[in-house]
């Protein structure tokens, strides 16, 4: 089964991580990798979806703009792994059509 890893950076990374895991139909975990120079970071894994992936992408894009919105002024990166390809995309300029494709893959 395919597996998607979304690295969250930025302050309250484990908090946003446990938003996204908490998003219905979505299911996965995450764990906080050690820092480097106190840096937060998360790493979640999403291996299961229940539920059409253009809602599931919607949500998803939702999540972090109301997260980088009730964040102002503070550093909030997510960066989606596509396990099919090893291309990177940043969540802040993705599509919900490539958060669709990557998100088709594990529902495969």
């Amino acid at each position: 089964m395919a597996e998607i890893q979304i690295g969250i950076e930025g302050e309250g990374a484990p908090a946003a991580a446990e938003a996204l895991l908490e998003i219905p139909g979505i299911s996965g975990s995450y764990e906080v990798p050690s820092s480097k120079e106190g840096t937060l970071a998360v790493i979640a894994t999403i291996v299961g979806i229940v539920g059409g992936v253009a809602a599931l992408a919607e949500q998803i894009r939702k999540w972090y703009q109301e997260w980088h919105k009730s964040h102002p002024g503070k550093q909030f990166d997510v960066v989606i792994l596509d396990p099919d390809t090893g291309n990177r995309i940043l969540l802040e300029e993705a599509t919900i059509e490539e958060i669709t494709e990557i998100l088709k893959s594990i529902s495969k």
